[in-house]
C-alpha cells in the first residue's frame, strides 16, 4: 500500500511539474520570442497546457485524495479538453513547419489537416466517448484514427524537411513519432493492460521536447 500510495505522488510530482514547464516554455516563447515562428511555439505550448491541465489537474487531485468517484466525471471531461487541445496543437505544429520551411503550395494538404482535425473533434464530443465514466471504450479508438493522421501529416513535414534551416527543429519528426509510439499502445491496449499507461510518461516528454525545440528556432 505504501508503495502505491508513493507511486500517486511520484505521478503527481510528475504532472505538476510537466504543466509548469509548459507554461513557462510558453510565455517565455510567447513574450520574448524575436520571430514569428517562436511566438507559434509559444501559443502552442499554452494551447498545450490549457488542454493538459483540464486532465492532469483532476488527476493531481485523484493521487493526493484518493476520491476516484468524485473526480471521475472530471477526469473524463478533461481527457475530453486534453483531446481537443492536442487536436489543435498538430494544426498548429503543422503551420509551425510551413513557416519554418517557407512551404508555399501546400493547400490541398493543409484543408486536409484541417478536414482531419475537424472529425477528431466531431468524434470528441459525440455521447459515445462516455466522458462521464472516464473516456474508455472502443471511441477512444475511432477518435484516435484521425488524430494519428493529423500527427502523420505533421511528423511528415518535419521529415522531409529534417536537413533545412533552422537546423533547431532537425529532430522534430522522431519527436512526432515517439510521442506517437508512446501513445498508441495505450490507446489500443491499456484497458486490459493498465500498466501501459506509464508510457504516458514519456508521450509527455515527447510534447516537452517538441516545445523546447522553439526555443532554437
Amino acid at each position: 500500500m505504501p508503495d502505491k500510495r508513493f507511486a500517486r505522488y511520484l505521478e503527481a510530482a510528475f504532472d505538476a511539474a510537466y504543466l509548469l514547464t509548459a507554461l513557462a516554455l510558453g510565455m517565455i516563447l510567447l513574450f520574448t520570442g524575436e520571430t514569428p515562428l517562436k511566438r507559434l511555439f509559444g501559443v502552442m505550448a499554452l494551447v498545450l497546457f490549457s488542454g493538459d491541465a483540464c486532465h492532469l489537474v483532476p488527476r493531481v487531485l485523484l493521487a493526493l485524495t484518493g476520491d476516484e468517484a468524485r473526480l471521475k466525471a472530471r477526469l473524463g471531461y478533461g481527457k475530453m479538453a486534453a483531446s481537443i487541445g492536442m487536436t489543435f496543437f498538430y494544426v498548429l505544429l503543422w503551420h509551425a513547419g510551413l513557416l519554418a520551411f517557407h512551404v508555399s503550395g501546400a493547400r490541398v494538404v493543409t484543408a486536409f489537416v484541417y478536414l482531419l482535425a475537424a472529425v477528431r473533434i466531431l468524434l470528441c464530443l459525440f455521447p459515445q466517448n462516455r466522458w462521464r465514466e472516464g473516456g474508455d471504450g472502443p471511441w477512444g479508438v475511432y477518435r484516435n484514427i484521425p488524430f494519428t493522421l493529423l500527427g502523420a501529416a505533421a511528423g511528415v513535414l518535419f521529415f522531409l524537411y529534417r536537413r533545412a534551416e533552422p537546423i533547431g527543429l532537425s529532430w522534430m519528426w522522431l519527436a512526432v513519432l515517439l510521442s506517437f509510439a508512446f501513445y498508441l499502445p495505450v490507446v489500443l491496449w491499456a484497458e486490459k493492460r493498465p500498466a501501459l499507461g506509464m508510457l504516458m510518461l514519456p508521450k509527455t516528454c515527447a510534447y516537452v521536447w517538441i516545445i523546447a525545440m522553439g526555443l532554437m528556432v
